[in-house]
């Protein structure tokens, strides 16, 4: 499954040439056309856990990503990225971009397709168009949203 340029994308991939690491996985969810994932198979979500918690996660990651802190945003990532990506790579990507960018570009017009415990979120990074983002992937591990796009 090919994921789009996303934030952390952004960060992945400035890891591997100052973006994010699109690619496939044989550990995530297969996706349809549409993008979404599939809804195989279907875990249902505790609705503790549904938007409002998504989309906190997506402003936090976000912001913690454009102010350098990669400490936070590290801990953001799913196990599966952070298994992709050492802790000292990371914050060199995030120190990156928040030399590049700045801190102020929180994500906003967020909207979350969520199937189970997998999310396709829709963003927008203020000031920053060419990082919007379109069905960046997020995966809910134990009781918290985590940043899936590696």
């Amino acid at each position: 499954m090919r994921t789009r340029a996303t934030i952390t994308a952004l960060a992945a991939a400035t890891l591997l040439t100052l973006t994010a690491c699109s690619s496939s996985s044989d550990d995530a969810a297969p996706a349809t056309d549409s993008g979404t994932p599939s809804a195989e198979p279907t875990v249902s979500v505790p609705a503790a856990h549904e938007d409002d918690d998504l989309e906190a996660a997506v402003g936090v990651y976000t912001g913690a990503y454009f102010s350098g802190d990669a400490t936070t945003a590290y801990g953001m990532l799913s196990t599966r990225c952070q298994g992709k990506v050492t802790p000292e790579a990371y914050k060199a990507v995030v120190a990156q971009a928040a030399k590049d960018y700045g801190p102020d570009h929180p994500a906003t017009d967020i909207k979350a397709e969520v199937s189970g415990k997998l999310a396709r979120v829709t963003y927008k990074v203020k000031g920053l168009p060419k990082l919007d983002q379109q069905a960046q992937p997020w995966a809910l591990e134990g009781d918290a949203w985590k940043y899936d796009a590696c």
